[in-house]
Order: C-alpha cells, then structure tokens, then sequence
C-alpha cells in the first residue's frame, strides 16, 4: 500500500495534513471553481490570500476555472483541477462546490460561500463535516424570506410572488421550502417556476404577466444578465440573495457580505495548508448582511422606494 493510501484508510481526508503535501512543492496549488465571472471573486479572495503573506505566482499558484453561467460545464472543471492535482479546491457557489465533491473524495474543498451545505448533502452539520468539504456557508436558503419582507415593503398591496428556481440544483429544495414557509406567515402566494436554461427565461417571464406576478424572487446561481433584462422589460421587480444581482441591475439584494465571504475562504486554505485537520475547522455561517438597492432599476419600474428601506440600505446604486 501507497504512503498516501495509507494515511487515507487510517485517518480518512479530513485528518491528512496537507502541510506533508505542502511542502513537498515549492508553491502549493489551489483550484478555483467558479460558476460565473471570475471578478470580484479574484480580487477579494487574493487580498485574503495576500493578507496572510501568499502572493499568486511566488509561493502560492492558482488554478481558475469559470463555468461562465453553464452549470452543465462544471463537472468537466471539476475534473480537471482532479487530473492537476492541486492541493485544495476552492469552490464558489452551491453547484460548484458540488460538482467538486462528486469529483473527488481527498481533495479538501472549501466552500466559498454555499447556499445551504446541510441541506444539499455537502456536509453532515455545521459542526460535524463528516467528509472533505469546509469553509463558508452563505445562509442564502434561511435569508429567502427576507425577501419577501423586502418586497412587501415595496409592493404593499402585493399578493402574488413568483421563485424562478433551477429544478437540476440540490439548492434550489431548501430555497424554495424557506420562501413557502416565510409566505404562509405573511399570508402570500408563492408560485415556483423552473428555468433549466436561457431558452426558457422568456417563456417564464411571459408565464408571470399572465398571471399577474409583480415580483420574484431569483436563485442566486440562475445567470443574472438575461433574467434582469427580462425583469424590466416586464416591469417585474427581482430580488435576489446576491450582491451581484443589484449591482448588475437587479431591483435588491439581501445576502451575507459578498466581501467577507470571499476573503474569508483564505484563512481556510492557510490553516489546511498549514496541517490543521478539516474536523477542526467548522463551516462558518455569515455575521455581516447587506441590503442593496438599485434605485436607477426602481424608478425604470416606476416604484417608489420608501425612504425608511433606504435608510436601511448599506448601498444605494443610483
């Protein structure tokens, strides 16, 4: 038996230090799995990087890989960062973190953030990891019916809302289960519609104003640019449990501090690389939220944003 099954059948992934891998290189490697873009996500995550003394390209190399809002591509990136052999995987996102687990069973992956890692199966528990996956929860699941407050705010006569939920992501069950419970308290109608891809946003979008639909609530990984668009030429106002959604014209975000959650995957990646075992280092939950609101999308709707909301807000895009 190898030295490094060996060390797998005694101790499993999560008790394997990787400082042994570490310092077998002169630069440990890191893969990056991104469901999107590659900014802000580079930058932030560098700075954390760079914060505690690693610099791309001197003593640390990193591996990127953007599925470019394709999902369907993120299990052949997945499998290539598997056949480079990088020390860690950094994942972004819940699709990406899981197609990195399907990918591999020793490679420690550490979230960066995702959605809800109980509920998709990603871990046992907050506490308890119970395989190689760590890092960051977004709480994006938890945060859907605050949404729905948003939106009342809003559209106080509203009735209706729709979820636009891609039906292939183990995320989207808890997303959904969340904003049904937080309607029935607020005595709202909740109609989940699911979109597999971009062929099938226009005929979602026309499903909504036949319905009289006002509002919907948009799963963070769905791909923003086409969904916002569609949003305003329906005059549908979507709010989403992403930074990125309202800073690229969507009506609001509530969600965890895209800052933090970035930049906080590093420490992960020094402690594992610094031999601290995966059972010792538990899935951190966001403390620091944001409100986003792009007023420029609200007046193109023709909305009003009370200005009590807008105090509230952290950023104003106008």
């Amino acid at each position: 038996m190898r030295r490094r099954e060996f060390i797998t059948f005694v101790g499993g992934v999560a008790a394997f230090p990787l400082a042994v891998r570490a310092q077998q290189t002169i630069a440990p490697t890191l893969g990056v799995l991104l469901v999107e873009n590659r900014e802000p996500f580079s930058r932030l995550f560098s700075e954390g990087l760079r914060d505690l003394g690693y610099i791309n390209g001197q003593n640390i190399r990193i591996e990127f890989r953007s599925a470019q809002g394709n999902l369907g591509q993120l299990p052949e990136l997945a499998a290539d960062l598997v056949r480079l052999k990088v020390d860690i995987i950094v994942a972004s996102e819940t699709p990406a973190v899981l197609a990195a687990k399907r990918a591999t069973s020793e490679i420690p992956i550490v979230m960066a953030p995702s959605g809800d890692p109980v509920g998709t199966g990603l871990i046992a528990s907050l506490a308890r990891l119970g395989g190689n996956v760590t890092g960051l929860s977004a709480a994006t699941a938890e945060l859907a019916g605050k949404s729905l407050e948003l939106i009342r705010e809003i559209l106080p006569g509203v009735r209706r809302v729709a979820a636009l939920a891609d039906p292939t992501n183990a995320f989207t069950k808890p997303f959904l289960e969340q904003i049904h419970r937080a309607a029935a308290a607020a005595n709202l109608e909740i109609e989940a519609i699911m979109v597999r891809g971009g062929e099938e946003f226009e005929a979602a979008f026309a499903q909504m104003t036949r319905r009289g639909i006002e509002a919907v609530i948009v799963q963070p990984t769905l791909p923003r640019a086409p969904i916002i668009e569609l949003a305003k030429k329906n005059r549908v106002a979507a709010v989403s449990g992403n930074r990125a959604f309202a800073d690229a014209g969507g009506l609001m975000s509530y969600a965890g501090s895209l800052a933090d959650r970035y930049r906080n995957a590093a420490p992960y990646v020094d402690k594992i690389l610094k031999g601290i075992r995966l059972v010792d280092l538990p899935v951190q939950q966001p403390t620091k939220f944001e409100l986003v609101i792009n007023l420029k999308t609200a007046k193109a709707l023709g909305l009003t944003v009370p200005s009590t909301l807008l105090t509230r807000a952290d950023d104003v895009i106008e």
